[in-house]
């Protein structure tokens, strides 16, 4: 396994751990407009480190740990971990965008930075398959990035949890960007599969300009 991965999932419990256990460490890392708009920009990284319970922390170091090494096998480590920053780094600016006069608006999670390499590497090889511990059978990765962009609407729309949905699309159209721009021929050579997966994303933005969010 890439140096590089296993210190962020390291990083990543090691952080989550702490904010858990740390109110007041919690309140002055994670995402939260009106400190954001304050001045305080580094809660646009460092609430990428935190998470919402073991549940949302496991959920999101397993997907990274069965996607990361494909986008590492094909670009490498570097170029993974600019993937992953970049990813994390669009899904803050987009839940800013779209939260930016919310000023009590809280988040928290890695799955902006997740849904970006879950994106690469369906882009790399999008016949890939996961496999989940309650589902006996192989699950097309495509159908399971789509899915999850797709319940993350249901949960900006909802707004019962603390999980930043909203960086979910970040993250997802920052891997989709930079996989494309580094290998621009995957538009030819994976047209369907990178029309398919930009589909959730349009519903996104169609739904924000008709106020449905």
């Amino acid at each position: 396994m890439s140096t590089i991965l296993i210190a962020i999932i390291a990083v990543t419990i090691l952080f989550s751990l702490k904010g858990l256990n740390d109110v007041a460490f919690f309140r002055k890392f994670e995402f939260h407009i009106g400190s954001i708009r304050a001045g305080d920009h580094i809660r646009m990284v460092t609430s990428g480190f935190l998470h919402a319970d073991m549940g949302h922390l496991f959920f999101n170091m397993f997907t990274l740990y069965m996607f990361a090494p494909v986008v590492i096998n094909y670009f490498g480590s570097a170029s993974f971990f600019m993937i992953y920053v970049a990813s994390l780094v669009f899904g803050s600016l987009l839940t800013l965008l779209m939260h930016k006069n919310d000023y009590s608006y809280r988040a928290i999670g890695a799955s902006g930075a997740v849904m970006g390499v879950l994106y690469a590497a369906i882009l790399i090889d999008p016949s890939m398959n996961l496999y989940l511990f309650f589902v006996p059978i192989p699950i097309p990765a495509y159908l399971f990035g789509i899915g999850y962009l797709l319940y993350s609407i249901y949960g900006m729309k909802a707004k019962n949890d603390n999980i930043g949905h909203t960086a979910h699309f970040g993250g997802a159209v920052g891997g989709y960007l930079i996989t494309l721009l580094k290998e621009p021929t995957m538009l030819v050579d994976n047209t369907a599969m990178v029309v398919l997966l930009a589909i959730p994303i349009i519903i996104l933005f169609v739904m924000s300009k008709m106020g449905k969010l």
